[in-house]
């Protein structure tokens, strides 16, 4: 990686990317975690974000302290904590989007730093992860969200989430090849995982309010070309508030930050850059003169909330400036030319039409 930050000229200089990386860092504690904001609790999930943004803002010794905490943290099962503050856990449960997504981060590093020597430092704990996550995979192919303490399924899966995971399996993978370790039943699994996001978004829990679930299947690559210009074309004017960034639920007057830069990397995934930098700038009113990010801002009463500066917003906004931008080679990681995602349909369990037609097309292919 060079000393050049991401930028977008007319919008956002090196020396402002920089301000938010530095505000990111200010926030990690002594362990190396990174919480919601100071003082606040730590998901992994949000906790990789951060690192990704620390490593394009510039702040490298922070994004790998933040990768250490998570090698360090990492209980035998492959999981950590859903929710933990300053080391003291909270809620000790699993859930599986927040573990699989080690594996984004660490194949992001690999495309920042090239660094072989650090894949290899973290590959167990991305291995132990992603084991676990496959392993919590449902019949008709979606990923039971979580564990409970006592190790009991929550037995229904998340369209956002297992979009999320759909990604992290893609980034595995890759990660594998790259160690020649292959992992072919994380590929079996992100293949029924595909299948399940394209095929049967009704066998997910529903929630469809959330704007997450609009633009996550396109955001982590189970959706690209025409099917994911036409899912982004079918509920625009539900969630944009132009000039403002996009909705977090449809129904309340409250846009937020993280939310509107992942529509952006969606859209620039998918090729719509002009409106990707649009509501980048859109959603610059959150912006704190230290560089930090507030979380959200309710439009109904002109009030900025909640009352926080949030670590993984400024990441988020990092992302998509050099997504954008195309700075560093890291800015490929939701484009994904780097990495397949046209996984093999094969073993589906979700007895529809198309498995069927999937079958019947693999046996006459012996």
């Amino acid at each position: 990686m060079t000393g050049r930050l991401p930028a977008l000229p007319g919008l956002l200089p090196e020396h402002a990317v920089r301000a938010t990386a530095a505000s990111i860092a200010a926030a990690q504690e002594p362990s190396g975690a990174i919480p919601w904001f100071s003082g606040g609790h730590v998901d992994v999930w949000d906790h990789v974000e951060s690192a990704m943004g620390l490593l394009v803002g510039g702040e490298v010794a922070a994004a790998e302290r933040a990768y250490a905490w998570l090698v360090d943290t990492q209980r035998p099962d492959g999981s950590w904590p859903i929710k933990a503050t300053r080391g003291v856990v909270e809620d000790a449960g699993a859930d599986s989007n927040l573990c699989a997504y080690l594996a984004v981060g660490i194949w992001h590093h690999w495309l920042v730093r090239g660094d072989e020597a650090f894949v290899r430092r973290t590959w167990p704990a991305v291995r132990r992860a992603l084991d676990l996550v496959t392993g919590m995979q449902l019949p008709f192919g979606g990923i039971a969200w979580a564990k409970d303490a006592a190790e009991r399924s929550m037995g229904t899966a998340l369209l956002a989430g297992s979009s999320s995971i759909h990604q992290a399996l893609a980034c595995g993978l890759a990660l594998g090849e790259l160690l020649d370790e292959p992992q072919p039943e994380w590929e079996l699994a992100a293949g029924r995982l595909g299948h399940a996001l394209r095929e049967h978004e009704d066998l997910f829990e529903e929630k469809c309010r959330f704007s997450m679930d609009w633009y996550y299947p396109v955001l982590g690559g189970a959706l690209r070309g025409d099917a994911a210009l036409r899912r982004l074309d079918a509920r625009w004017d539900d969630f944009v508030v132009p000039g403002l960034g996009i909705r977090c639920v449809d129904d309340h007057p409250w846009v937020t930050g993280a939310e509107t830069c992942e529509l952006v990397l969606a859209l620039e995934a998918v090729g719509r850059r002009d409106d990707a930098r649009r509501l980048l700038a859109d959603m610059q009113h959150l912006r704190d003169p230290d560089g930090s990010y507030c979380t959200g801002y309710v439009f109904a009463d002109g009030a900025r909330w909640p009352d926080e500066r949030s670590t993984w917003t400024a990441a988020s906004m990092i992302l998509a400036v050099d997504a954008l931008s195309r700075c560093t080679p890291g800015s490929d990681i939701f484009r994904g030319s780097t990495y397949g995602t046209d996984f093999p349909e094969i073993a589906l369990e979700c007895g529809c039409a198309s498995a069927d037609r999937v079958a019947g097309l693999t046996t006459h292919a012996r």
